[in-house]
Parts: structure tokens; C-alpha cells; sequence
């Protein structure tokens, strides 16, 4: 059994004002409560307007529950209007900062070297990145599907130092099955996380890897989250659509149906 702290993240993407994260966060925190969730990280990323809100919530109450970021710019401050940076994230006590996105990459052009920037930029502030990578579905059913994903690894984390394995999470997250109902297979899910594994061990050495944590992300759901939990390789979730549900999100919490 893997020592590796399980850890489930919740992507809101652009959905929740701040009012409406202050409820769902309240509510998530009361279902969670009682729930076998010890010994797991529980990780929120909502929109950069309810940060501040959640910050002063998560502290006020003593919440189990870590804040994190959909994502900042690689540059500390300067003039780019519209852009958030990690050092602002870092004051409001952001956790974890995903970098990387598949929506990011193909909504807005975001290059391996972009990632790679912002997970230094991430890195150098204390937050810790959760590193998404992915195929599509074209990439997969022309067999270059583990190509693809050690490729966005090895150009993602090109310079980047890990000394604590879980100061670093990739997300595992086949972009056809974002947001689309599909979930990855268990057999194909193991394969492509064992994957990730094999090449971080190729970019800092076996130790490492085995520490680092690996999500599946892509449909994560209560119907599907123990299968996918159980799997040698994966050590987590990064879950969309279901996260903005606090029963859902704390059912997949508990790996519960």
C-alpha cells in the first residue's frame, strides 16, 4: 500500500460568484464532517473572486479544507492587465495552483514552456502545482497517447527542482473525457498513470516518483471514484462538474457511491 497522501482537488472553472462559494464550501465542510476523510488532502479551486471570501472561511471555521488556484501568470507583477500572479495567490494562503489545464492549452494557447514557467513561478512562492497533462481523443486512437502525455511531462517540468515528492501533483486527465461523461477505463487509466510515474522517475529518479502524487482527472464521479482509487498508480482526483455538488464532491471524497 502506497504512503502517498491521497488528495481530492475540485475544479469550479468559471462557475460560483462569491456568495454562492461561501454556501458550497459550508455545505461540503458539513457533509464532510464525520465522513472517512482523514488522512486525504481536500483541495478547492474556485474562481480568483472568491479566494479572499474562502480564505477568511477556511480560517474562521478551522476548515480541513485547502485553498487552491486555477491557475496565475509566470511573471511576480508587471503589466498584464487581466492576470493574477503567484505571489498574490500565496498571500491569500493558496495551497495548490493548477497549471496547464487542457482548457488552458487549448483555449489559450498555453505551450509546455508556459506551464514550465508557471509552475516555477508556483514553485518559488511556496505553492505547490498540480501539473495537468492529457491526449485527445485523435492522439489516442492513433496509438500516441503515453508519446503525448511524456512529452508534456518532460517540457512541463524542464528545470524543475522537486525536493519533496508531495510539493508536486500531475493530474492525469485524457481531454476526451473532460466534461464529457467518458471516463477512461480502469486498465487504460493505470496505464497512462504508470506512465506518468515511469517518466517522472526518468526526470528525477525512482525515489521521487514514487512520491509524487498522481489524480486521474476527467468525469470523476461517486459511481466511478472507488475503481478509479484503487488503482495502483492513482492517488487522487482532480474532479470538475461533480466538485460543484457538495454532496457529490463529498461522496467522492469518502470514495463512496
Amino acid at each position: 500500500m502506497s504512503d502517498r497522501t491521497p488528495i481530492i482537488a475540485g475544479n469550479w472553472k468559471m462557475h460560483r460568484d462569491h456568495l454562492e462559494a461561501i454556501q458550497l464550501v459550508q455545505k461540503l465542510a458539513y457533509h464532510l464532517d464525520g465522513a472517512d476523510y482523514e488522512g486525504q488532502e481536500v483541495v478547492v479551486c474556485p474562481p480568483f473572486i472568491s479566494l479572499r471570501s474562502l480564505q477568511t472561511l477556511i480560517q474562521s471555521d478551522k476548515l480541513a479544507i485547502a485553498l487552491g488556484a486555477q491557475n496565475c501568470h509566470a511573471e511576480d507583477e508587471g503589466a498584464f492587465t487581466g492576470e493574477i500572479a503567484a505571489p498574490m495567490l500565496a498571500r491569500l494562503d493558496v495551497r495548490y495552483v493548477i497549471a496547464g489545464h487542457s482548457e488552458r492549452r487549448a483555449l489559450f494557447g498555453e505551450t509546455d514552456e508556459v506551464v514550465n514557467a508557471k509552475v516555477k513561478a508556483i514553485q518559488s512562492h511556496g505553492m505547490r502545482p498540480i501539473l495537468c497533462v492529457g491526449e485527445t481523443l485523435e492522439e489516442r486512437e492513433a496509438g500516441r497517447a503515453v508519446e503525448v502525455v511524456t512529452e508534456q511531462l518532460r517540457g512541463s517540468l524542464a528545470g524543475v527542482r522537486v525536493a519533496d515528492p508531495e510539493s508536486l501533483v500531475v493530474a492525469y486527465e485524457p481531454v476526451w473525457a473532460i466534461g464529457t461523461g467518458r471516463t477512461a477505463l480502469p486498465e487504460d487509466a493505470q496505464e497512462l498513470c504508470g506512465a506518468v510515474r515511469t517518466e517522472l522517475a526518468s526526470i528525477y529518479d525512482a525515489d521521487t516518483a514514487a512520491g509524487i502524487r498522481v489524480q486521474y482527472g476527467g468525469s470523476v464521479k461517486p459511481g466511478n471514484v472507488r475503481e478509479l482509487m484503487a488503482l495502483p498508480d492513482v492517488d487522487g482526483a482532480l474532479v470538475g462538474g461533480a466538485s460543484l455538488s457538495s454532496e457529490d464532491f463529498a461522496l467522492i471524497v469518502a470514495h463512496r457511491r
